[in-house]
Parts: structure tokens; C-alpha cells; sequence
């Protein structure tokens, strides 16, 4: 118990101080530019001398693509891995399975870039599907961001759908429903607030991910309306800008600690969400 206390202090005290390190060169950025003007403002251009504008919409419309794209690849076969792990895998490929799976979360996030970059773009959506994309594209970076993604909500949800006491499915077994109706009509429900969980922990890595967009989605800000356009995402933004050339103290500088104070809102608010649900729909057994 003393150890749980003192991670819980230790998490808080690094929360506050993230919290404050980001909050006052942000309040430095917001001094010279309109918050209004920066969360309305849809034109990204902060390092052209005359030309200044901070409208981080540009950034945002690209996180939103790429995170909305990792998610329609990830949840899907993540929670089909579940499925199958959970409710029909025998326990001998399951063991073998699942730390294959697993291993998919340890590959390096700047592997699953290059891959993108030089694989996915050209050879599968060029090549193959022959869909019209360039080098950069936010199509490319969320597939292989989704791909990234799966074994976080296959490997959370198949935990909460094997915590499902095995009663519950003998006795829908016991009134004449079949194995598929049985995991979708019994265990997914009861597992729902797991499930809810890993979905929401995997979107807030998605829109936290750096290096895979940073190399495949592109490196110019701009409103993206499709998917098989470019543009730059907030992390991107900060991995580009957040260099050894750049000057402390300037409003340039600060732009870094604004778009970060803003990504740490919105991760904030998804897992204050993923809290909420899983409260909401929480089952105890």
C-alpha cells in the first residue's frame, strides 16, 4: 500500500510539473498571439518572417485524419484478435499468439515510419491499389499508426473478455445460443468497460504518436480534406521545430509549448472520457 501511495504522489507531482513546464511559455505565446486567433485560425506559418500566423487548425486536421484512420484499421482487428484469442483459440497457440502479437507494441515507433515511407506509400497504395498518394500522405502514416495500435486493444481487450467468469457463458451455452452469439450477446457486453478503455488508450496513442508522422504524413502545415493529401500533425510539428537552432524565449520557441499545452488537453480529456465510461459500464462479479 505505501508503494501504490508513493507511485501515486510520484504521478501527480510529475503531471503538475509537466503541467508547469509547458503552461508558462505557453502564457509567454498567448501574451503576443490571441487564443481565439489560435485555436480558430486554419493557417500555420510560424517561421516566416512578416507572414507570422498561428492558426493551429492546420495541425489539428492533420492529427484528426491520421488518428481517425489508425482507428478504423485498429479497433477492428484489434477486437477480432480479442475475439479470437479469448473465445476460440485453443491454449497452446494461444500462448504462442498473444507474445507474437505483444511483440508488434515493442518495434520502434521510427521503424514503423521508414516502413510507411518506403513500403506502404509507394509499393502498396501506389503499386498495388494504385490510389493516387505522394510520399507523404496521412493515409499512409494511419494505416501503419493503426498497425501500430492493434496489439494495445487487442491485448487489453482480450484480458477484460478472459476476466468474464466462465459461468456466464455456460449458461448461455445451457439456453441454446451458439459460441459467435454467446461472445457477442454476453462476453462483449460484460467486457465493455475494458474494452472502452483499451480503445480510448489506443486513440490517446495515436494522437500522441511522433515519429511515424513526422515521417510519413509530411512536413507542411496545411488543412487536410482528404485522406490521401499531406499535411503536418501537432507532434510532427513539435519534432520538426524542437531542435538545437531554435532560440529560446522567442515566440517562435513558444509556439512549441502552446501546441504541446494543447495536445495535453486533448489527451487529458480522452482519458478523463475513457474514465467516465468505464465507471459508467463497469460490471462487478
Amino acid at each position: 500500500m505505501a508503494f501504490l501511495g508513493g507511485a501515486a504522489s510520484l504521478s501527480v507531482l510529475v503531471t503538475v510539473g509537466i503541467v508547469v513546464a509547458l503552461l508558462l511559455p505557453a502564457l509567454e505565446f498567448f501574451r503576443e498571439v490571441s487564443v481565439v486567433e489560435f485555436v480558430t485560425g486554419t493557417r500555420w506559418t510560424p517561421s516566416f518572417t512578416g507572414q507570422e500566423s498561428y492558426g493551429v487548425l492546420s495541425l489539428v486536421s492533420g492529427t484528426l485524419w491520421t488518428t481517425a484512420i489508425a482507428l478504423t484499421i485498429a479497433v477492428p482487428a484489434g477486437l477480432g484478435a480479442a475475439i479470437y484469442l479469448s473465445e476460440y483459440a485453443p491454449v497452446g497457440v494461444r500462448k504462442v499468439l498473444k507474445p507474437m502479437l505483444e511483440v508488434l507494441a515493442g518495434i520502434p515507433s521510427v521503424v514503423y515510419g521508414f516502413f510507411a515511407l518506403t513500403f506502404v506509400a509507394p509499393v502498396i497504395l501506389n503499386d498495388l491499389l494504385r490510389i493516387n498518394v505522394g510520399t507523404f500522405s496521412v493515409l499512409s502514416a494511419g494505416i501503419v499508426l493503426g498497425i501500430m495500435i492493434i496489439p494495445t486493444i487487442a491485448s487489453l481487450s482480450e484480458d477484460a473478455m478472459s476476466a468474464v467468469p466462465s459461468e456466464l457463458r455456460q449458461g448461455s451455452l445451457a439456453l441454446g445460443a451458439n459460441r459467435m452469439r454467446t461472445t457477442l450477446r454476453v462476453v462483449f457486453p460484460a467486457a465493455i468497460s475494458g474494452i472502452a478503455a483499451s480503445v480510448v488508450l489506443g486513440l490517446s496513442r495515436g494522437v500522441g504518436e511522433t515519429m511515424i508522422v513526422a515521417l510519413a504524413a509530411g512536413t507542411q502545415a496545411r488543412v487536410v480534406t482528404g485522406p490521401t493529401e499531406y499535411g503536418q500533425t501537432m507532434t510532427g510539428f513539435i519534432a520538426q521545430t524542437a531542435t538545437g537552432e531554435s532560440t529560446p524565449g522567442t515566440l517562435g520557441y513558444n509556439t512549441l509549448y502552446a501546441v504541446g499545452l494543447l495536445l495535453f488537453v486533448l489527451t487529458l480529456l480522452m482519458n478523463l472520457v475513457s474514465i467516465r465510461l468505464v465507471r459508467r459500464f463497469r460490471e462487478s462479479y
